[in-house]
C-alpha cells in the first residue's frame, strides 16, 4: 500500500514543485502542503477521506474551508483536483514527495545534531551519510554535546527537527498522558 500510495503521489508532488519554481513559490508550497498533509492525516478527517459514502464535494468543501483565507487559488485548485479523482488521502505523501524534491533543489544542507554524548569522527561520517540519504542532498554538519538530552540525538535540519532524545521521548509520553 505505502509504495501503490507514493506511485499515485508523485506526479503531483513533481507537478506542483514544477509550477511553484515557475512563480518562484517553492518555500510557500513547502507550508502549504504541508498545512494541507496535516488536515489530512487527522485522524477524525482521515477517516472521512477512507470512507467511500463520504462525498468527494463535502471533503473537498471541508479541507478548503479549514485552510481558510490563506489557501491561495492554485492550493485550492489542487485540493479540488485531488477530490474530483479520489486522490485527497495522498495529501501527506505529496507533502513528503515535495519537501524530498525541495531539499534536492537547494544542495547543501546545514544540519545541526545535539548528542548527549560525545560524537567521533566516525559517528559523525556515518550520520553525515544517513542524513544526505533522507534529506536528498549534501550535508554540513555542525556537531553539539547537550547534556540536558540525557541519551540520544536531536537533529535539526531548517524546518525539520528529528528528535531522538530521552528528554524528547519523556516531553512526548508526559503529554500523552495529560489527556
Amino acid at each position: 500500500m505505502a509504495g501503490e500510495i507514493t506511485t499515485i503521489a508523485r506526479p503531483y508532488a513533481e507537478a506542483v514543485f514544477k509550477r511553484a519554481q515557475e512563480l518562484g513559490t517553492v518555500d510557500q508550497w513547502s507550508a502549504s502542503l504541508n498545512a494541507l498533509a496535516d488536515i489530512a492525516a487527522d485522524p477524525l478527517m482521515a477517516a472521512q477521506i477512507a470512507n467511500p459514502n463520504c462525498p468527494r464535494e463535502r471533503l473537498r468543501d471541508l479541507i478548503i474551508q479549514i485552510g481558510g483565507e490563506s489557501m491561495s487559488a492554485e492550493l485550492g485548485n489542487l485540493v479540488r483536483l485531488l477530490a474530483e479523482n479520489a486522490r485527497l488521502a495522498a495529501l501527506p505523501e505529496i507533502a513528503l514527495l515535495y519537501e524530498e524534491r525541495r531539499v534536492a533543489a537547494q544542495g547543501v544542507r546545514q544540519v545541526l545534531v545535539r548528542s548527549a554524548f560525545p560524537v567521533d569522527a566516525d559517528q559523525e561520517q556515518v550520520l553525515a551519510t544517513a542524513l544526505a540519504r533522507r534529506l536528498g542532498a549534501q550535508v554540513e554538519l555542525t556537531v553539539e554535546q547537550d547534556p540536558d538530552l540525557i541519551g540520544g540525538v536531536e537533529i535539526h535540519a531548517g524546518d525539520l527537527v528529528i528528535d531522538d532524545s530521552v528528554r524528547g521521548k519523556l516531553k512526548q509520553l508526559s503529554n500523552a498522558l495529560q489527556f
